[in-house]
């Protein structure tokens, strides 16, 4: 069978699904698979929460919250108010909207179904034509260590602000975890044009997935230029804590230091100023995207140099 896939995107949450979108705007239906990080979900009150999952869901709707950055457009929260006046654990903000989808999905991983094809219910009914899928059905979490001990990524990111010392990371599961099938035939498929990897924190959004060796091994063997776009501009991050933490590490907060941080596994890669030291075709351009026009500029931009690279 002949895959319809052409442009397969690795994406985290917020910095990554702007990419995202404007990859939709440019390669029709099913054509693009968006590639979900499940290092930062979670169970919380009871709950499944799939962050990344859903940023990417909520922004392909054209139905997230633009002015908070985060969530869903038009959210309540008399949950959590509620949450609040009970004394109840209350770090993690959950809009009343949201709250039902993560009910919907908790009930149905219980009656066995899978993430993917849960995933794949919600965005049909909104109307995404895009394939958004987790990159794994297994659990896999990723764990900070931190000068104050080891923290659950929410734990680290919502409830302590980004504020401990990073030492380090582990992708908790990550060797067992089996990539999702449908991700590895695209990316095997030689119909596939180009494999994108978004400007989403390498440590936190896109090693969980590369911490898997099934899908590490087909990146690695796919037939299409893979081309990552810097996470830094300026020597910071746009969103999140990615500069706090490569300095943290000892690591320059470069985009020169991005790349080689994906190392051979990557042809091409995208920045917004030219940086020596990368050892591999580069593309300068505008890479902050502050609206529609310019996220889909980007998109097409990141897809003509993958194209030079064939």
């Amino acid at each position: 069978m002949t895959s319809s896939c052409k442009v397969v995107a690795l994406s985290g949450g917020v910095g990554g699904a702007k990419l995202a979108l404007g990859l939709s705007h440019v390669v029709a239906g099913d054509a693009l698979m968006v590639v979900a990080n499940p290092g930062d979900d979670f169970e919380h009150l009871g709950l499944t929460i799939c962050p990344d999952l859903d940023t990417l869901t909520y922004v392909l709707a054209g139905i997230d919250d633009q002015v908070r950055g985060w969530g869903r457009a038009g959210e309540t929260w008399r949950f959590m108010d509620e949450l609040k006046a009970q004394g109840g654990e209350s770090w993690f903000n959950l809009g009343d909207k949201d709250l039902e989808l993560h009910r919907e999905r908790t009930d149905r991983l219980a009656a066995g179904e899978s993430l993917s094809a849960i995933t794949g219910d919600i965005t049909r009914r909104l109307g995404i034509t895009a394939r958004i899928l987790p990159a794994t059905d297994d659990a896999l979490r990723t764990v900070v260590e931190t000068a104050d001990g080891p923290l659950e990524f929410q734990q680290y990111f919502v409830r302590e602000r980004c504020e401990p010392k990073v030492r380090g990371f582990r992708y908790h599961g990550a060797d067992r975890a089996r990539p999702n099938p449908a991700v590895v035939a695209a990316l095997a498929a030689p119909e596939l044009e180009a494999v994108v990897i978004c400007p989403s924190n390498p440590y936190v959004s896109i090693a969980p997935l590369l911490a898997m060796p099934g899908l590490r091994r087909a990146l690695a063997n796919t037939p299409a230029p893979v081309v990552a776009v810097s996470s830094i501009v300026g020597g910071r991050a746009l969103k999140g804590p990615a500069a706090k933490i490569m300095a943290e590490l000892g690591v320059a907060p470069t985009a020169a230091a991005v790349a080689s941080h994906y190392g051979a596994l990557i042809d091409g890669f995208v920045l917004d100023a030219p940086e020596s030291g990368i050892g591999i075709p580069t593309m300068v351009t505008n890479t902050v995207m502050t609206d529609v026009a310019s996220k889909v500029a980007l998109a097409r931009a990141v897809l003509d140099f993958a194209r030079s690279l064939q």
